[in-house]
């Protein structure tokens, strides 16, 4: 890998965008975060995933110089459609995913950012869709995912104007969970990784299948495939070991069982 190097801690899989200075999102960076994702799909001793940027940034947007190179409509639909779908494969990835920002995550690092089903940020951190400064729009779907977060008239405010907002405004508005001092967002974020790795990795998934029905108006599916994985879940060794555990008073041990 070029630009993303990941390790494994305890159960926590902990990938670093290393493309200095900026960690500039290029479809190449975009490819190996789909192989990252590849390597600890079925790995069952990764319960949980943590994506940070090394250096100055999360990730201050993406390539432009490879903008240069595409060379008609076609190339460039295609540019974000590649994205699109890798994006879109971490929001319905079936283990937790946690981005860990800090300094920017603009462009395709929000984009990025969005993608994953956590967000800690600093408190000091500038989010934004800045496209519209450059005469373009967002390609790997910022202009859908971000009015989910934000509501219709903060998303337009945001894309419309080009202007970042801040760590701390993230959380107020439902862009990020948490905002923590620059040089603590990192550790909070791998602790959280690391608290839901101890779940049961069967509930952890059924609760982010279930999840993805939020994402639509069907609530009648939704809750169908709700009372499908509760009984699923509930029969499991898991959810055996959970209960007597919370009987006899102490931690479970989940195996994924």
């Amino acid at each position: 890998m070029d630009f993303l190097q990941w390790e494994t801690d305890q159960n926590v899989s902990i990938a670093t965008i290393q493309r200095p200075p900026a960690n500039a999102l290029s479809s190449q960076l975009i490819e190996e975060i789909d192989q990252w994702l590849t390597a600890v799909e079925h790995d069952s001793q990764i319960r949980s995933l943590l994506i940070h940027g090394e250096g100055r940034f999360f990730s201050a947007g993406a390539d432009i110089k490879e903008f240069t190179k595409v060379e008609d409509e076609a190339g460039f639909s295609e540019l974000g459609r590649r994205g699109q779908r890798v994006f879109e494969r971490m929001e319905s990835f079936s283990k937790p995913i946690i981005a860990s920002i800090h300094g920017a995550a603009l462009g395709g690092g929000l984009e990025l950012a969005m993608g994953c089903h956590i967000r800690y940020v600093s408190d000091t951190a500038k989010l934004g869709l800045p496209e519209l400064q450059l005469g373009l729009v967002p390609g790997f779907a910022g202009s859908q995912r971000l009015p989910r977060y934000v509501g219709f008239a903060k998303a337009a405010e945001m894309l419309l104007t080009s202007e970042p907002i801040s760590g701390f405004e993230a959380v107020e508005w439902g862009l990020a969970n948490r905002a923590f001092p620059e040089d603590e967002v990192f550790e909070k974020s791998k602790a959280l990784a690391m608290k839901i790795a101890e779940k049961s990795p069967i509930s952890v998934k059924a609760t982010l299948d279930l999840l993805q029905y939020s994402k639509t108006a069907d609530f009648e599916n939704g809750v169908n495939k709700e009372a499908e994985w509760f009984g699923e879940v509930f029969v499991s060794k898991d959810a055996k070991e959970g209960i007597e555990a919370f009987i006899q008073k102490r931690t479970p041990v989940f195996k994924g069982e």
